[in-house]
């Protein structure tokens, strides 16, 4: 069973930057990794997410130009630089990957049902 780890969360005034780092314990055999987030009240969302050769990046709206995400299979590790934080960022961020051998039919790197591993998550919180 693969478990992924996050790291990185904190405090943070607006406008500043944090770096989360998503370690996996084994080697994933994923496609996607991804990164979402959920505010107090509100449902889970995508952020950000990449594909297993870097060749691919995509973005929620919402952090387009701000956040970049990176990984490196060498280390079994996914990252997100997030920079020019606002407080609307604040959430708690999820990594997670997807399996190769077992993707739900029809969806999409945006869908979290298409993620079959989670990590506990790591709180962000962006002072205004």
């Amino acid at each position: 069973q693969v478990q992924l780890v996050e790291s990185g969360g904190g405090l943070v005034q607006a406008g500043g930057s944090l770096r989360l780092s998503c370690v996996a314990s084994t080697r994933t055999r994923s496609n996607y990794m991804g990164w979402f987030r959920q505010a107090p009240g509100k449902e889970r969302e995508f952020v950000a997410a990449i594909t297993w050769s870097s060749d691919k990046l995509y973005y929620a709206d919402s952090v387009k130009g701000r956040f970049t995400i990176s990984r490196d299979n060498a280390k079994n590790t996914v990252y997100l630089q997030m920079n020019s934080l606002k407080p609307e960022d604040t959430a708690v961020y999820y990594c997670a990957a997807d399996n190769v051998r077992n993707v739900p039919v029809g969806t999409y790197y945006y869908s979290s049902i298409r993620y079959a591993y989670w990590g506990q998550g790591t709180q962000v919180t962006v002072s205004s």
